[in-house]
């Protein structure tokens, strides 16, 4: 068997090959062996038909267009190992599968073309001396106080309150409801749906129903009836009510006012595994300072990530971004299902078309960042030690529980994650890094894109 390489675009690789005559043959012999074995013809034995009977009644073309794909199906992975590739995926057929057929004579050498993918070839541009800015992310006392406070709020006691107005942070219960205005001031029309309810219980938070509905509500007695003429947002997730006016009828039920839990080693216990309060604020505190110095560095990470996706470009094969791209929608199914949202009933076909495409540069961003960080840990005799891989595996499971594990997936997860971290912290080392407040940045990103906007903005008003 003769097998010519050709290097291809998106890092393929094709090849043609030639089969001789001999084995083309045997392999023709053998398919009509076995199709005869499984056709049934009116005054023949199964197995028994004579092949000049069984071409005639079969055609010609459809034994050649067996006979092909057997051919093709057992030479080319042989022609694969034969010339050491590295393939990833399947083959795809390069020559007109018709004209093979209408080409090819038994009894003669039979020639086909195919390609497939491989590993793509990753040649580094510049990997070190980056000069880089990124945001760097301050651990705030008033986080952990806030969270704090969520934990209060949640152990508060209800207590009614009858001998003052409703105020901000008040549980309230109300009756009420929505109706049109009426043709003339004053007048009242139909209860528009869905806005109306009795002994609701509700928080006062400003942020809560639409803009002047919880302010109208401050100040209200006990059993006092008001109304509040309002509109609903332009961009109320109703459509048919955004922009609408809307005259809201509300009684004051009841009043109630949350009182907190003291801050002491009873909250503590009652919240969390610790028995003192400053032992659970110590810990809340290394946390979120952890976090601050993290998320630094992921800053910094991405920062370099962008600079190395300038100086290097790769062509990946169909085979990984068609795998990559349903990593992404394997993600987002099971994020999908974490929020308790049906995913059948959100991947349908026309949705999932639409979502393969928008993944393809994230699918790309991707495989760049990973295949370029692996070079550099290759080139640069970035390695790990069995000791790291086995602390993070069983961190893993520790997290996962009693769920299943795929052993393999999770080897391979932990070593391509710790590699990566190894390798950009590594980098990080080789870079001048510039550290700039939080939020700096985007708000730069945010001017570059105004200009933008203005400049074409210019220029079409000058083309007109």
């Amino acid at each position: 068997m003769k097998v010519t390489q050709e290097k291809l675009p998106a890092s393929q690789i094709g090849l043609e090959i030639e089969i001789p005559a001999d084995i083309a043959k045997n392999t023709y012999d053998k398919v009509v062996k076995e199709i005869a074995k499984t056709t049934n013809i009116p005054g023949f034995r199964q197995g028994k038909v004579p092949r000049p009977i069984l071409l005639q009644r079969l055609g010609s073309k459809k034994i050649k267009s067996a006979v092909l794909e057997q051919l093709v199906q057992d030479t080319f992975q042989t022609a694969v190992e034969e010339q050491e590739i590295k393939s990833i995926g399947n083959y795809q057929l390069r020559s007109d599968f018709e004209q093979l057929v209408e080409t090819y004579q038994v009894g003669e050498a039979f020639i086909y073309k195919a390609s497939v993918d491989v590993a793509p070839e990753v040649t580094l541009g510049q990997y070190q001396g980056f000069e880089v800015q990124a945001e760097e992310i301050v651990y705030k006392p008033e986080d952990v106080d806030n969270l704090i406070t969520q934990q209060q709020e949640k152990l508060a006691t209800l207590i009614p309150v009858e001998d003052r107005p409703a105020q901000l942070d008040d549980v309230v219960v109300i009756d009420f409801e929505g109706r049109n205005p009426g043709e003339n001031e004053g007048e009242e029309g139909d209860i528009i749906p869905n806005t109306e309810a009795e002994e609701f219980q509700t928080e006062l938070k400003e942020e809560k129903f639409i803009p002047g509905f919880i302010a109208g509500i401050v100040g209200m007695n006990l059993d006092e009836t008001k109304k509040l003429s309002l509109a609903f947002p332009d961009d109320y997730s109703q459509e048919d009510l955004a922009g609408r006016p809307v005259i809201f009828t509300v009684t004051l039920k009841e009043i109630k006012e949350k009182e907190l839990p003291d801050l002491d080693d009873d909250f503590a216990d009652e919240v969390s595994e610790f028995e003192t309060f400053t032992e659970l604020r110590e810990s809340l505190e290394k946390q979120y300072q952890e976090k601050a110095t993290n998320d630094t560095n992921q800053n910094i990470y991405s920062a370099i990530i962008e600079e190395l996706l300038k100086h290097t470009t790769i062509e990946l094969p169909h085979t990984m971004m068609e795998e990559e791209v349903q990593n992404i929608l394997m993600q987002t199914a099971r994020q999908l299902e974490s929020y308790g949202m049906d995913v059948k009933q959100f991947f349908t076909g026309e949705m999932v078309g639409k979502m393969r495409e928008t993944a393809q540069p994230e699918a790309s961003k991707n495989l760049h960042t990973t295949l370029i960080i692996e070079k550099i840990a290759e080139q640069e005799s970035i390695t790990l030690i069995d000791e790291e891989i086995n602390a993070k595996k069983a961190e893993i499971r520790e997290s996962l529980k009693e769920g299943e594990v795929d052993e393999e997936k999770l080897e391979k997860f932990v070593t391509q994650d710790l590699l990566a971290d190894k390798t950009l912290e590594w980098l990080k080392e080789k870079s001048q890094v510039e550290l700039v407040p939080e939020g700096s940045l985007a708000k730069e990103e945010d001017s570059e894109e105004t200009q933008e906007e203005a400049s074409e903005l210019e220029e079409a008003t000058v083309d007109s």
